[in-house]
C-alpha cells in the first residue's frame, strides 16, 4: 500500500539442499546454491508503518518491544528501504508468528521476508520479485527464498544484484509434506547469524560447499521429476555435510538432542520398509522429515510415538510473500 502502512506475510522454508557459511556477510552473499520448500500453515505477518511524527523506530516481535541487535537487524532493512523511496520517516513494525521463532524453524526466513515485502510496499515501492527476495537477504539470508512461492532456489550469485531466489516449481507441483517433529522449541542459544560466521572454521566447509553444485543438480532433477526414491539420500546426506561442519567448528555446534538422532534412525529404517520419507534438520534439534502425501499421517503418528517428541507440525508446500492489506 503506498499510504504509509502495509501488512504482509510470508511462509518459512525447508532447505533441501541447505545454506551455511557467506562469502560477504554484511550483504549475506552465501558460500553456495541451495533449494527449498515454502512450508504453508506456518506463517508470519508483518505490518510496517511510516510515521513523521515518530522519533525513533519500534520493533515488536509477538507482543514484546525489541532492542539491541533484533532490533538493529530490522532497522537496517528498513534503512535500505528508507533509501531506496527517499523518505526519512520512522518506522513502527509489529510481527507475530504462529509457530515457535528461534528453534530452527526459520523464523528469520519468514519474518525477514515478511518485513521486506511490507516495508517495500508500505513505502511506495514497486519491486519486483528479485528485488524483494535480494532485499529479505540483507535481513536474513535464508529469508531470499521465502520471497518466492513453491519450491524455490537461491543462486548464490556474484555480487547483491545477482543473488536472489526464484520458484523452480509452484506449490502443487509436488504433494510432498513435511512432518516437523519437535524436540525442543526453545530459543537455540547460538543463532544462525553466528553460526554462519563460524562455517569458515571448519575444515570440511570447503569441502561440502565443492559438493554442493553436482547434489543441488541432481536434487532439482529429482524433485522436478518427482521422483522421491533418488532425492531422499541426496537430502539427508546435505543436511548431515552441514552438520558435519558445525560440529567441526571452532567452537562447535552441537544442536542434535538424543531425540534428533532416535529420528534420524527411524526414518531411514522407515524408509528402507518402503516408506517415501527422508529427514533434513536446519540449525537446531528439530527434524523435517519430508515425504508423499499419501505417508503424511502415518509418519506423524509414528513420530508421536518417539520419546522426546513434544508435538508434530504437518505443513505441506507454501506460497510467495504477499501483501494482505
Amino acid at each position: 500500500m503506498s499510504d504509509g502502512k502495509a501488512t504482509a506475510r510470508a511462509f518459512p522454508n525447508i532447505a533441501l539442499i541447505k545454506y551455511w557459511g557467506n562469502r560477504d556477510h554484511t550483504l549475506r552473499l552465501p558460500a553456495s546454491s541451495s533449494l527449498s520448500m515454502n512450508m504453508d500453515g506456518l506463517h508470519t505477518t508483518t505490518t510496517v508503518a511510516f510515521d513523521t511524527s515518530q522519533s525513533d523506530d519500534a520493533v515488536v516481535l509477538d507482543g514484546v518491544e525489541q532492542s539491541g541487535a533484533a532490533k538493529d537487524r530490522v532497522v537496517r532493512l528498513i534503512d535500505r528501504v528508507r533509501s531506496m523511496a527517499g523518505i526519512d520517516a520512522r518506522a513502527q513494525v509489529e510481527s507475530r508468528n504462529n509457530f515457535p521463532a528461534g528453534a530452527g524453524l526459520a523464523s528469520s526466513a519468514s519474518g525477514f521476508a515478511a518485513l521486506a515485502v511490507a516495508s517495500a510496499a508500505a513505502a511506495g515501492l514497486h519491486l519486483d520479485e528479485a528485488s524483494l527476495s535480494r532485499l529479505a537477504r540483507l535481513g536474513s539470508g535464508s529469508a531470499a527464498r521465502s520471497v518466492p512461492g513453491g519450491y524455490v532456489e537461491w543462486q548464490a550469485g556474484v555480487d547483491d544484484a545477482s543473488s536472489f531466489a526464484f520458484s523452480i516449481a509452484p506449490p502443487e507441483h509436488w504433494d510432498l509434506r513435511d512432518a516437523i517433529a519437535i524436540v525442543d522449541a526453545t530459543h537455540k542459544s547460538v543463532g544462525s547469524t553466528q553460526g554462519h560466521a563460524l562455517a569458515d572454521t571448519s575444515p570440511l566447509h570447503a569441502a561440502r560447499v565443492a559438493t554442493i553444485p553436482d547434489r543441488l543438480r541432481r536434487v532439482k532433477e529429482a524433485l522436478l521429476a518427482r521422483d522421491f526414491v533418488t532425492m531422499a539420500p541426496l537430502v539427508e546426506a546435505d543436511a548431515l555435510a552441514m552438520h558435519a561442519v558445525m560440529m567441526t567448528s571452532e567452537p562447535p555446534l552441537l544442536y542434535w538432542q538424543p531425540a534428533t538422532m532416535t529420528i534420524m534412525h527411524a526414518v531411514r529404517t522407515w524408509r528402507e520398509e518402503g516408506m517415501p520419507v527422508c529427514f533434513t534438520i536446519d540449525a537446531g534439534a528439530n527434524v523435517h522429515c519430508l515425504c508423499e502425501a499419501r505417508v503424511a499421517d502415518e509418519v506423524r503418528q509414528r513420530l508421536m510415538r518417539i520419546d522426546g517428541v513434544q508435538e508434530v507440525l504437518l505443513v505441506g508446500p507454501g506460497g510467495a510473500a504477499h501483501v494482505i492489506t
